[in-house]
């Protein structure tokens, strides 16, 4: 039976709890319970992400993402999205630098199902891992390459920008989507030593949460997942440390058929999880964060220098965190007047830190978003996880609002002299060729999207 039993109802939790149990094999269970309304969210993290590849083999944790949905032991083909989606739930996975995690939603009353599907294929991937399906994702990946990232307006700058911030050697270095020439590398080989090293349940947290039965529900995740056996041998990460300060300013000029020149930059950042992360969101916020940000109205109403100005925080808990700046300029005003321009804001703002006002408005809209992820199920179920893989405790997600509003202005203030300072970031600056036009132009590639299971609308293109 399941060992290990721990409750939380603590202040600052909104009233959310989480109970936390742990199987015989290592695998750790965290069950939530919500009855608003007849639903159910499963999530099952495992520790491993693009962090934990080797050279020459990136994008292999994100390509092995792809062939958990072409069936398992007892379920064939596209069969674990027919099942969940005859049963009225829904289904994904997504791959990160440093984990990658499978979730469905159900009815209730197909917890069982949704519980029985995930077990099977921990338990059982290899007897259904082949050549016709090793190749059928292979391609389904550089696919989405090229759609995402390479045939797209800036669809590259998060992979450079990357690439220009850690540098080579270090575990950061490359992105979940990973080189066409190591997909075309990976064998079958590689997958099936892949599931081996990282797919034990040692190596995951399942999460459930929703309008469950928690004696019911752990019932069914003893008798599904109790049996799969344990093993070990799975490699620590590499080291993700370095200094606080990159040291001197990195950039790179990059001229591709884009509608409009563009100045990106990233920022070394206090890791994950620490309270330095939070005040450095808040920051970035107060900057950057929506039209009544600092950088916004300066450049885009006052200055009318820019048409978009983003300052976001790209949390990671085994590197250094990123503070990406994206701005697109306006007609043919240049990059170097916009730069300018931001060095002042920052400056400023490292002298005077927020104000009263901002400093309300910014920590008034993380916490709706913390409160819009927690209030879901699934939400809930991921940031369980995620604090339970990355941090060693799910309770920390039910009090990570009241963390965020604890942080002083003084502290928004030190993070942003001490890090966003022109010294301590990699810049990429595109500038147009012919050949693009505004409206010719997708978006630019979000850079905190991770490489997903691109389902479409009938999601069945990851499992053909």
């Amino acid at each position: 039976m399941p060992m290990g039993h721990t409750a939380t109802d603590q202040a600052g939790t909104g009233g959310l709890t989480a109970t936390e149990h742990r199987l015989a094999n290592g695998l750790r269970v965290v069950l939530s319970e919500d009855h608003l309304t007849p639903v159910a969210a499963v999530c099952l993290w495992y520790d491993v992400g693009s962090r934990h590849e080797v050279k020459g083999r990136t994008g292999l944790a994100h390509l092995f993402e792809h062939l958990m949905f072409q069936g398992s032991g007892q379920v064939k083909g596209n069969g674990h999205f027919e099942l969940v989606q005859g049963a009225g739930g829904s289904l994904n996975g997504t791959t990160s630098f440093e984990r990658t995690n499978y979730f469905e939603t159900m009815p209730t009353h197909q917890l069982e199902l949704a519980l029985w599907l995930e077990a099977d294929r921990m338990g059982s991937l290899l007897a259904a891992l082949d050549d016709e399906s090793m190749e059928n994702q292979r391609d389904v990946v550089k696919n989405e390459r090229r759609q995402r990232y390479d045939n797209v307006p800036y669809g590259t700058a998060f992979e450079k920008l990357t690439a220009l911030a850690y540098p080579e050697g270090h575990p950061y270095h490359h992105t979940p989507i990973g080189s066409m020439a190591d997909l075309d590398a990976a064998t079958l080989e590689d997958a099936r030593a892949f599931f081996r090293t990282y797919y034990a349940p040692g190596n995951a947290v399942l999460s459930v949460v929703g309008d469950i039965d928690p004696e019911q529900t752990l019932a069914w995740v003893e008798r599904y997942f109790g049996s799969i056996a344990s093993h070990d041998g799975k490699p620590a990460p590499r080291d993700g440390s370095l200094p606080e300060i990159i040291g001197g300013q990195l950039r790179e000029v990059v001229k591709e058929e884009v509608p409009a020149r563009a100045l990106m930059a990233a920022y070394r950042l206090p890791h994950d999880g620490t309270r330095e992360a939070d005040a450095a969101d808040l920051a970035l916020t107060v900057l950057g964060g929506g039209e009544s940000s600092r950088l916004y109205n300066r450049l885009v109403r006052r200055d009318r220098t820019a048409v978009a100005a983003n300052f976001g925080l790209l949390r990671l808990a085994g590197a250094p965190s990123l503070g990406w700046l994206d701005v697109k300029t306006s007609g043919d005003y240049e990059v170097p007047v916009i730069e300018t321009a931001i060095d002042e804001e920052l400056a400023r703002f490292a002298e005077e830190g927020p104000t009263a006002e901002e400093m309300e408005r910014a920590q008034a809209q993380l916490e709706r978003e913390w409160l819009d992820r927690l209030g879901t199920v699934a939400g809930r179920a991921d940031e369980l996880c995620r604090y339970a893989v990355l941090f060693g405790d799910p309770q920390l997600a039910l009090t990570a609002v009241q963390r965020v509003l604890e942080v002083t202005p003084q502290e928004v203030q030190e993070v942003a002299k001490a890090r966003l300072r022109p010294d301590n970031r990699a810049v990429l600056v595109y500038e147009p060729v012919a050949g693009e036009t505004a409206e010719d132009a997708d978006p630019p590639q979000d850079p905190e999207a991770e490489a997903t299971v691109e389902t479409g609308d009938d999601t069945t293109e990851a499992a053909k």
